[in-house]
């Protein structure tokens, strides 16, 4: 008997299985059918980390202060996601700073290694991740919307940029996704930072956009196209920059 396939509705299941380590037991095996169709999800299942970190923030804010809070909510960032796009913010670092050939750069990013400049990104991006929670005076919208964002920033780069290799995650994504999952995805997106954070919910989507576009055509440039790294360099990147927009003091 063939294997039954994953009905559309899982997709939101299908994005929270895949980009975090929370637990959804009773649904078929991954598969990649499976994992592209959860492409137009992944801002919803930025939602869902966005929720735990605003919980967390809560708690930790009441027990022990701002600093404190901020660093544990990113902590829970970071273990929620697995890491996932931790580990593609520095190995893409690794490579488009290394200032070598198109193959030696994709090489790179292959090597489980961290080398300097990797260690350098995720230095500044975790280090400025607490320093915007810390500094805001009311971070839960923020904290909802970034995870949003960030996956959002992932669905159009997937969308709208050659992928860098044959194989891969990169070519496997690109080669599912429609525009109509971009449009799915970008409505969710903008409904949610609309009522979540109005007028600046929407500037912060535009400046993630902007961001996401720009560093998608350097990395084209560099490496021919996007990987699933890069990917991840997307998302983390373009979490902070939701950050910073939604943590501006007026």
């Amino acid at each position: 008997m063939s294997e039954a396939p994953v009905r559309p509705a899982n997709g939101l299941l299908e994005a929270i299985r895949f980009l975090t380590i929370i637990p959804l037991p009773g649904l078929p095996p991954m598969n990649e059918q499976s994992v592209a169709r959860a492409i137009p999800w992944f801002p919803a299942a930025g939602l869902v980390i966005g929720g735990a970190l605003v919980a967390t923030d809560a708690l930790a804010r009441l027990l022990w202060g701002e600093l404190v809070a901020a660093v544990l909510v990113v902590a829970t960032w970071g273990i929620i996601t697995g890491g996932l796009h931790l580990d593609g913010l520095s190995d893409t670092f690794d490579a488009v700073m290394s200032w070598r050939s198109r193959e030696r750069k994709l090489e790179i990013m292959k090597d489980s290694r961290i080398g300097a400049m990797g260690a350098i990104a995720l230095i500044v991006l975790i280090l400025l991740k607490v320093a915007l929670i810390a500094s805001a005076a009311v971070a839960w919208p923020a904290l909802l919307l970034a995870p949003m964002l960030g996956r959002w920033a992932d669905c159009y780069g997937i969308y709208r940029f050659p992928p860098a290799r044959e194989g891969g995650l990169g070519r496997m994504f690109n080669s599912y996704v429609r525009q109509r999952d971009l449009w799915l995805s970008s409505l969710l997106m903008l409904g949610s930072a609309w009522l979540i954070a109005g007028l600046a919910g929407i500037v912060a989507a535009a400046l993630v956009l902007v961001v996401a576009h720009l560093l998608a055509r350097w990395w084209v440039r560099d490496l021919g196209g996007l990987t699933g790294d890069t990917y991840g360099a997307l998302c983390e990147i373009g979490e902070v920059v939701a950050l910073a927009a939604l943590t501006v003091r007026m």
